[in-house]
């Protein structure tokens, strides 16, 4: 699919989520059926979700960690795919540097899903993994993620 510049332009009108097609459609000038023919064009090919997202901080026993993850393999996209699979995962990226995947995990004690559980429950599913480094937020700025559990 082509991502042209109206594309782009809705897109960023999403940003709020509750936005009307109607006022986006004004907005830019089209018609709302544009609009709506096109959001719905970019959901069924993957381009755009359209979710609603919360401050981690915001919620009672919610806490975000991030995972430097070394393999033993090369295969990264697959193994990124895999990551993405495990409860709790909000994303995995293959990136440069000393590890081969950065992983986002959203954990939660209230309701007894912690960094211990993670481990002993989720990640042992995964082979391959050379190294782990978990990286605890403390503190967060602009992070919005879905609440996946």
């Amino acid at each position: 699919m082509k991502i042209d510049e109206m594309n782009i332009s809705i897109i960023k009108q999403l940003r709020d989520g509750r936005k009307s097609y109607s006022a986006i459609a004004e907005e830019l000038s089209v018609t709302e059926n544009t609009v709506r023919s096109r959001v719905n064009k970019l959901i069924e090919e993957n381009v755009l979700e359209v979710t609603g997202l919360v401050d981690p901080e915001s919620l009672p026993g919610v806490q975000i960690v991030l995972m430097g993850v070394k393999l033993k393999t090369m295969d990264l996209g697959r193994k990124a795919e895999e990551f993405t699979r495990l409860k709790g995962v909000i994303s995995a990226a293959v990136i440069t540097g000393r590890y081969d995947l950065l992983v986002q995990v959203l954990l939660n004690e209230d309701e007894e899903y912690s960094l211990l559980e993670f481990f002993t429950k989720e990640l042992v599913k995964i082979a391959e993994i050379q190294d782990v480094e978990t990286f605890v937020v403390y503190q967060a700025y602009g992070l919005r993620v879905p609440y996946i559990l």
